[in-house]
């Protein structure tokens, strides 16, 4: 008797739906399957919004983008983000993962990306400099050798790391301290692992103040970083209706108070646009357009602010339940530039590399009827240690050797 019901009681278990949370072992179990359709919807929802706000990139500083002003979206359009830094640069990152294993070192990550021949802006491109005159990271980002730390760079290149670490937050924030800061710190690093922390959780939480308040736990409480998502979470609470409200509470705080200035680089920083994307989150009330186009009239940097905002929120729905118009134009054939990956490629190593992560992680690949299962492992992130932008600790002196500088291919004229 006692086998027969420990039989039911695994069957029952088994039968539970994809997403579900087994809370006796402390694991939730994601079908590979929908797994896939999940992430796929994941970067189909940067790669629309991406393209659909480029025409309004930085063209609106400082005010709200007129409705009239609003892009038409097309179908075709969704193939202009194949040419987007804000796509490519993090494939460089993934590319890395690839090649050189889920523990490569920071050196080789530096490395890497020293060698990439894109080109680039704020952060990225001063953390590249360093890099290419041997500066190895973590010095790369310091303050003392990068005057842009806080700028918005790796939070736009982030998502890979949580579209790989399904329910895995400490994965994204562990790729924070290795991709993150060759080019951020502080704030700039903090805003990375706080958009990986979103995508993880998306595969299984469709609540979006939920996953606000989840993936607010990855990241140090009393950065700045993490006082700007509790206010416009606040301030969401407060005026559920009125978006633009939000948007001016946020203009007088983290644009015109210079406390929240300091080690800013304007409208490029990653605090003010990380809150563009909250809004677009939260007052898009899970429709894909609204939550696209809220993001986009805040402006600043107005395509990347509704790239991750409906990145996040297009991996809740997945692919096969997303709106015709965001894929039916899809090439499988282009290649991302500057990179190995056309869509089908990108998807099937973003897949290999989860597998890895979630049993590095200490869960498993279960199969069951015909079907295999991500089985991930529940644990509370540890979040980096607080740094401050303005008030940066010591520096490492970390330099890259004689045969490590034999690798980067390209060097500063």
């Amino acid at each position: 008797m006692k086998r027969i019901l420990l039989v039911t009681l695994l069957l029952a278990v088994g039968s539970v739906g994809p997403a579900s949370l087994c809370a006796a072992e402390k694991t939730r179990r994601l079908s590979v399957q929908e797994y896939r359709d999940k992430m796929m919807a994941g970067w189909i929802g940067q790669m629309v919004g991406v393209a659909w706000g480029a025409p309004t990139e930085f063209k609106f500083k400082d005010q709200i983008i007129p409705e009239e002003k609003v892009p038409v979206w097309k179908p075709a359009m969704i193939n202009d983000a194949f040419n987007q830094d804000d796509l490519y640069v993090e494939m460089t990152f993934l590319r890395t993962l690839e090649q050189h294993g889920l523990d490569v070192s920071i050196r080789q990550a530096g490395i890497d990306f020293a060698n990439s021949e894109y080109k680039l802006w704020c952060a990225n491109a001063a953390g590249r400099k360093n890099l290419r005159a041997g500066i190895a990271p973590p010095d790369s980002s310091h303050p003392q050798f990068n005057k842009c730390p806080n700028d918005i760079d790796y939070q736009i290149e982030a998502d890979y790391s949580g579209l790989i670490a399904p329910g895995l937050p400490q994965f994204a924030i562990e790729m924070g301290e290795k991709f993150g800061r060759l080019m951020n710190y502080g704030d700039g690093m903090y805003a990375g692992q706080f958009i990986g922390a979103l995508y993880a959780e998306a595969f299984f939480e469709k609540d979006r103040e939920k996953l606000v308040e989840t993936a607010l736990q990855a990241i140090p409480a009393r950065s700045q970083y993490a006082e700007m998502v509790r206010d416009v979470l606040a301030w969401y609470r407060a005026e559920p209706d009125d978006w633009m409200k939000t948007w001016q509470r946020c203009q007088k705080k983290y644009r015109e108070d210079p406390e929240y200035q300091k080690a800013s680089n304007g409208g490029i920083d990653c605090k003010i646009n990380g809150a563009y994307v909250l809004m677009g989150l939260l007052y898009g009330q899970g429709d894909p357009d609204r939550t696209i186009i809220i993001a986009m009239r805040c402006g600043q940097d107005s395509d990347c602010n509704p790239s991750s905002a409906a990145g996040v929120l297009f991996t809740t729905i997945g692919y096969s339940r997303l709106p015709e118009r965001f894929t039916s134009a899809l090439s499988r054939t282009n290649i991302f530039s500057h990179t190995a990956y056309s869509f089908p490629q990108l998807v099937d190593t973003c897949e290999q590399l989860a597998r890895k992560v979630v049993v590095r992680a200490g869960g498993k690949i279960q199969k069951r009827l015909g079907r295999e299962y991500l089985v991930v492992p529940v644990r509370a992130p540890q979040p980096s240690k607080l740094e401050l932008s303005w008030s940066p600790g010591p520096i490492a002196n970390s330099r890259f050797t004689p045969e490590e500088m034999a690798q980067i291919k390209f060097r500063n004229k």
